[in-house]
């Protein structure tokens, strides 16, 4: 009997195997497979990309690329100080052009910017070049861009592995020539095709990688052909680490019925033999690779997490230029001045090329002068993230208040866990009796938000209209403070309350639907979330005059809806 220590550790044992033999794949043939992802941190990965960088560094030049490099530094461009000091323009090469038929290392490769990897991947395209990947990403959504993935052929897992003394062991030099494996079979080629469509991979990258894989596997293994053990090693490699999803199961077919007349004796034989045969290529390569999906794909599969976006505890807002603070985008053309900062260097960099004709015109013969023109200025340019408000709208009427405060309660606690991280704020305002109140100001304090949720005032009719139009004004409110805002109501849609406080079903439903049209107009992000037994029309109506996002969730749950308003925020930001 399996001890539970002995389950964890097994998966993680096979999965440092499988990413020392991609490695020692890789190392033999760098430009078959063009890359390979360790993702994990620790001694063990460091252990492996040391041992992998000095077996490459015999093949080519081997380059390490900074987080925070930039498009210049990375494409080439003019040599400032050898530009002034000759007079015509210099150029200095680009990391791209040095490691031309070498290899970059690019750590911290879920952080680069995706400019940057689509220089990159067009260099890969274009010239022959190899990047390793390395995948410090902690969250299961956290990965390096996917126009880098699709272009390399291992994705490695090393996030839990301490065995040192195997990454020691293991031998990336090049293996003795063998004699040269057969050509992959028809019937092989749609055995792998097969299992990628099963699990969801649509890409025929991954296909081509897969029989180079089996190919050299069968090399190395100095099999005559390539076997079944090659394609199932290839597949586990290469196939199920993409997996997007889990192959269908289907209904197993009828055995034929066999005639009244044939002996038992005969038919128990071709019983066995039947399941003998029944043993197919495909399904022992769906076995392959369903044992090798890393558990943070495994997580994405079963919808634990998406996949993408940069976390989940909170959203960042949308991006917004700057020329003061944020990520630094480079320079562009312009006068300093209102807040505009002057690039001093890329100012230089740009009038270097021009000195020697500039001083032939200038009546000043100075060699010493730099003359620097109103063309040649450059100011620095940023971008950063805007502060996020989510703004709870919630329906405190009737009776069941009570559950629907407490679930927009969880939800609050559950943004706020993670607000200074993400940069967010969340509001709450309820609507009930005659009006809507601000119990909860845009905070970030999880203190302050406990102390305002602590009790709750429930009951009454529905004031629909009065709780868009609080909401309407923080989020005005908000973004004059430069805020992305999201409205989020909870409700079932079924206002009774006019603004006045009269009760009139009829007249309660032409102002919310005038309300929110006006919202609309002004481009706020909005999702309603239907918290009634059964999902009601009203909900849906009042989010397609929003214009946001509907959610029915007849038995609300916290962590739900805060998933459900991250992918608003996300869908906007994008």
């Amino acid at each position: 009997m399996n001890t539970g220590a002995e389950q964890e550790t097994a998966p993680t044992e096979s999965s440092l195997a499988n990413c020392l033999l991609a490695a020692q794949l890789f190392a033999q043939n760098p430009s078959s497979f063009a890359g390979i992802c360790l993702r994990g941190f620790g001694p063990v990965r460091d252990a492996l990309t040391e041992k992998l960088i000095r077996a490459l560094e015999p093949m080519g030049p081997v380059l390490k690329v900074p987080n925070n490099v930039d498009a210049e530094r990375l494409l080439g461009g003019i040599d400032l100080a050898a530009t002034l000091q000759s007079g015509r323009s210099v150029w200095r090469p680009g990391l791209l052009e040095t490691a031309q038929k070498g290899f970059l290392v690019i750590p911290m490769a879920e952080r680069i910017d995706e400019n940057i990897a689509a220089h990159i991947a067009q260099a890969m395209d274009i010239g022959e070049l190899a990047i390793i990947l390395l995948d410090d990403g902690m969250e299961s959504d956290e990965a390096p861009p996917v126009v880098l993935m699709e272009r390399i052929a291992f994705h490695c897992d090393l996030t839990g592995t301490r065995d040192l003394a195997a990454v020691a062991a293991q031998d990336l030099s090049i293996v003795a020539s063998a004699p040269k494996a057969r050509s992959m079979t028809k019937k092989s080629r749609a055995s792998l095709a097969a299992t990628a469509a099963a699990f969801g991979i649509h890409s025929v990258r991954p296909l081509l990688f897969a029989e180079r894989c089996a190919k050299l596997h069968a090399l190395m293994a100095g099999h005559d052909q390539i076997a079944d053990e090659d394609l199932q090693m290839a597949v586990r490699l290469v196939l199920g680490p993409r997996a997007t999803q889990f192959p269908q199961q289907q209904e197993p077919s009828q055995p034929q019925e066999q005639e009244p007349n044939a002996p038992d004796q005969e038919s128990e034989e071709s019983e066995e033999q039947q399941n003998i045969e029944d043993i197919s290529l495909e399904d022992l390569l769906l076995d392959a690779a369903a044992a090798s999906i890393p558990p943070h794909i495994l997580d994405q599969i079963e919808g634990k997490v998406r996949p993408s976006g940069k976390g989940q505890g909170g959203r960042a807002g949308s991006k917004q230029q700057s020329t003061k603070r944020g990520r630094p985008k480079g320079t562009r053309p312009g006068v300093p001045g209102n807040g505009k900062r002057l690039a001093l260097i890329d100012t230089l960099r740009t009038a270097a090329p021009w000195q020697t004709i500039r001083r032939r015109e200038s009546a000043i013969a100075d060699p010493g002068r730099i003359h620097i023109r109103k063309a040649d200025l450059r100011v620095h340019h940023y971008e950063e993230r805007q502060e996020s408000l989510t703004i709870f709208a919630v329906d405190a009427s009737g009776s069941s208040a009570l559950s629907r405060l407490a679930e927009a309660k969880g939800a609050v606690e559950l943004m706020l866990a993670e607000a200074y991280v993400k940069r967010s704020q969340v509001a709450l305002v309820a609507f009930r009796k005659e009006g809507a109140e601000v119990l909860l100001p845009p905070t970030r304090s999880l203190t302050r938000a406990r102390r305002a949720l602590s009790a709750l005032p429930g009951g009454g009719g529905t004031p629909l209209a009065a709780g868009l139009i609080a909401a309407r004004q923080l989020a005005e409110a908000a973004r004059k403070r430069g805020q992305t805002p999201t409205i989020a109501m909870l409700t079932d849609g079924k206002g009774n309350v006019m603004l006045d406080g009269t009760a009139n079903r009829q007249g309660a439903k032409t102002e919310m639907a005038e309300i929110a049209k006006g919202i609309s107009a002004l481009g706020l992000n909005s999702i309603v979330i239907d918290i009634s037994p059964r999902p009601r029309p009203e909900a849906g109506e009042l989010a397609a005059a929003l214009r946001g996002k509907y959610l029915p969730l007849p038995r609300a749950q916290s962590a739900a809806m805060v998933a459900a308003i991250e992918s608003v925020g996300k869908e906007s930001a994008a």
